[in-house]
């Protein structure tokens, strides 16, 4: 069918009564006529060549190809929808949406959001964060900033930044805290990573005590509870500068071990589009001047 000869308004009129199964609320929506949103529908009918409806005493039901259209016609307008809502102020803005692991939204990327924004104005980027576990198709997302190893199934991953982790606390706790032995004795926070404390005690040659502090699904939360003085983090550094440099957070040791870093990442199946390569061209510049 030639996209010129589509009927528009009588597809937008079936698409309104199926959702209501009744012509005059979906006139009321579309602000014409009962009749109007009746004759539109039957027209359709006609260039189809089928019933799209079961007319009934007290309103309609969908006949077999009438629910076959609909999800079709639902998701078109909404397409649509959505591309037009990525206009304003007479320009198009591409959007793009990326999930990022709360620890780095928070610590590396919120910072700097209004410089992507002023560098790149046509990109509406939509962040959403997540504890690094992350379905990039069931979400609809464009990238995903995870921490890892980089090995994902199915899944394109550039390294981004590294993050080594070390021992971060309140000032109360670091001011007992002589040598790394000194951990045992402390509540130790732990995150769903269950080697990263055994890690460092094996690079400080430190015995692994007994954990028993609380598991975190987040390092941002978990930093969070050893500022209040609740025990001991093994986070990256790196992501908590400003409560480092407040003091609200103490680094009592200098050793650090890696346990991954923060990757971009998308699905291979997923062709770059210029948003999403102007993003990764962004994040790169400003990782090197970290």
């Amino acid at each position: 069918m030639d996209r010129a000869q589509l009927p528009l308004n009588a597809l937008r009129a079936f698409e309104a009564a199926a959702r209501h199964l009744n012509f005059t609320r979906a006139a009321i929506e579309l602000c014409v006529s009962q009749g109007a949103v009746s004759h539109q529908v039957a027209q359709l009918e006609r260039r189809l060549g089928t019933r799209l409806f079961h007319r009934l005493p007290r309103g309609l039901a969908l006949t077999d190809e009438g629910h076959a259209l609909v999800p079709v016609l639902a998701e078109a307008f909404d397409r649509v929808a959505a591309t037009l809502d990525q206009y304003a102020d007479g320009r198009f803005r591409e959007a793009l949406k990326v999930g990022v692991v709360g620890t780095f939204a928070t610590g590396w990327l919120l910072p700097r959001l209004d410089a992507f924004a002023r560098a790149h104005p046509s990109i509406d980027l939509r962040i959403s964060t997540n504890n690094n576990r992350v379905d990039l198709a069931g979400e609809a997302l464009d990238y995903a900033i995870r921490f890892g190893d980089g090995a994902w199934h199915g899944t394109h991953a550039e390294p981004l930044l590294a993050a080594p982790m070390a021992p971060i606390c309140a000032p109360a706790i670091a001011a007992r805290l002589k040598t790394p032995a000194d951990l045992i004795h402390e509540r130790l926070l732990r995150s769903y990573r269950a080697d990263e404390w055994a890690l460092w005690f094996a690079a400080a040659s430190v015995p692994v005590p007994m954990l028993r502090g609380p598991i975190f699904d987040s390092s941002a939360l978990m930093a969070t509870a050893a500022a209040a003085g609740q025990g001991i983090a093994l986070a990256p550094p790196a992501m908590f500068s400003r409560e480092l440099a407040a003091e609200l957070l103490v680094q009592p040791f200098a050793l650090t071990i890696d346990a991954g870093r923060y990757w971009l990442t998308r699905l291979m199946s997923r062709p770059e589009s210029d948003a999403m390569q102007r993003f990764r061209d962004w994040l790169g510049e400003e990782i090197a001047t970290t």
